[in-house]
């Protein structure tokens, strides 16, 4: 038994002792002993294969190490920047009247970027984020040298939010890529970047874009807060921080928008909005939005007033399209009988005739079986997925139909509601649409008119109720500002709307000078 535990102690204590080893403690200082450098960072990193750690020495002795991971940096930028200009170094004799730290980064180092490092945190940070890390024997300073590379994706078209008219370009997963696109389109220096960690394992970069002067300050304050407030393992892509950053979390609705657009992005940053942009995704998030923001495209802005107005409405018709055709049919054929012109009575009634289901379940088989095709589309190989969900819908409908399980008014009324949420240009509010779906079925085949009024109102109450970063969610209608009403329901000129929106924004320097005036 004594034997046992001793083992058991000696294990904890081998454990422990790995741990501190692994594990850095805040401000922690480097070493000025460079073999106990390099042994440190060997171990933190578990000996990684990635690891490259490449040794120099100068003409009089003086020794130094360049440690980086591999994959990640740019290769050309290291060899030619870097490396070379290390490797030249057995020639040369390091001034003993100059810091070595010195030295190195003013006439050795061909970098456009170089920082001091004196703390082990800001050393690993660097290292793990694709720069590359110079110690110095007797030197308790290091030095990071900026060479982030390794394979990105090529800037291509957006897959899930096309236009016939517009800018083809997209984000891509590198955050750098990302807001160099934000900065080709704005060439104002009151463009803000801010940088922050997430993550306490995967350390994720996330930037916060704002236009200063535009933006409100308690916005801009509000947002940090929240993002200051994450504790979490890792951020893999921008929908773990909507989840932390959202106002109420039980609700079918969308209170931040996401986009891999720039040119949206863009749009909202000059209305006075924040976008936040995640390493490792191509989906941006913008916040604070309102419902009507949903329904518009960005094509809504590079088509005229006229013909972009009336897409708009027709976007918001057919939103209510996909809500509440199901329902309506089943409350008509099931309680409001009345209300069908007697010749087209009679047909329903002879197509419900071989039916043996009441318009409730008809209108459930095939909404789920709808679903159920969708997910499948989604999941399978994308050059067989398109063909397999059209032809399963056609067949299945006819099938269904032929088996007697549902009428043919059923299928029409279902593929309608089908056609009309793909016309919706947002995903997640389409999404809403679809869940709320099923409600208003169920309180139309149990009270008619009546259960569908009564879902309705509770919907419009609680959409009054919601936030997004504070701001209420109905807003530019409740409350009601007029002149945000030049780009809600219709799209005025781009010549009349002179004014940002009320809610996000500081005043604009046009409406500041009419007030001097």
């Amino acid at each position: 038994m004594k034997k046992l535990i001793g083992r058991s102690s000696k294990k904890i204590r081998n454990k422990e002792r790995l741990t501190e080893q692994t594990t850095l403690k805040k401000n922690e200082p480097l070493s000025a002993d460079l073999n106990e450098n390099i042994e440190r960072i060997t171990t933190l990193m578990g000996d990684s294969i990635d690891l490259h750690i490449q040794r120099f020495q100068s003409g009089n002795g003086v020794e130094l190490a360049l440690i980086y991971m591999e994959g990640m940096v740019d290769q050309h930028i290291l060899t030619h920047s870097i490396t070379s200009a290390l490797m030249d170094l057995k020639m040369i004799e390091v001034p003993d009247d100059i810091k070595a730290v010195d030295y190195f980064t003013e006439s050795v180092l061909s970098t456009s970027k170089t920082m001091r490092l004196n703390k082990w945190n800001d050393t690993v940070s660097v290292l793990l984020s694709g720069d590359a890390v110079i110690l110095i024997q007797g030197s308790d300073q290091g030095i990071g040298c900026y060479c982030k590379g390794g394979k990105t994706r090529d800037i291509t078209e957006p897959s899930s939010e096309l236009v016939v008219r517009g800018p083809k370009d997209s984000f891509t997963e590198s955050l750098r890529t990302n807001t160099s696109l934000i900065r080709q389109r704005i060439r104002n220096p009151a463009l803000r970047i801010k940088s922050m960690h997430i993550g306490e394992v995967t350390k994720t970069e996330i930037n916060i874009l704002y236009l200063d002067g535009i933006a409100k300050e308690s916005l801009i304050k509000e947002l940090k807060d929240r993002l200051s407030k994450i504790k979490i393992d890792g951020v893999l892509e921008s929908g773990y921080l909507e989840e932390f950053i959202q106002d109420q979390t039980f609700t079918p609705f969308p209170q931040v928008m996401n986009t891999e657009r720039p040119d949206v992005v863009t749009g909202n940053l000059l209305e006075g909005r924040i976008a936040v942009l995640v390493e490792g995704t191509p989906f941006g998030l913008i916040l604070p939005v309102s419902f009507f923001q949903f329904f518009t495209s960005p094509e809504d802005y590079y088509l005229r007033a006229d013909i972009a107005t009336f897409l708009r409405l027709l976007r918001i018709f057919v939103f209510f399209v996909s809500l509440l055709a199901p329902s309506l049919y089943i409350a008509i054929t099931t309680f409001h009988q009345e209300m069908i012109p007697t010749v087209l009575l009679l047909g329903l009634a002879a197509q419900q005739e071989g039916v043996p289901f009441p318009a409730f379940v008809e209108a459930m088989i095939m909404e789920i079986t709808f679903e159920i095709l969708r997910e499948a589309g989604i999941r399978m190989p994308r050059a067989i997925g398109q063909a397999i969900s059209i032809v399963g819908a056609v067949i299945l409908g006819e099938a269904a139909v032929q088996a007697g399980l549902v009428s043919p008014v059923m299928v029409i009324v279902v593929a309608l509601t089908a056609i009309s949420s793909f016309a919706t240009p947002r995903f997640n509010i389409a999404i809403s649409a679809r869940l709320i779906r099923f409600v208003l079925m169920i309180s139309a085949a149990t009270f008619g008119f009546y259960g569908i009024t009564i879902v309705l109102i509770m919907m419009i109450a609680h959409l009054s109720s919601l936030r997004s970063l504070g701001i209420p969610y109905l807003t530019s209608v409740a409350p009601f500002n007029a002149s945000d009403q030049k780009d809600t329901f219709i799209r005025f000129p781009l010549w009349s709307m002179m004014t940002r929106p009320h809610e996000t924004s500081q005043k604009s320097a046009l409406e500041r000078n009419s007030a001097d005036e």
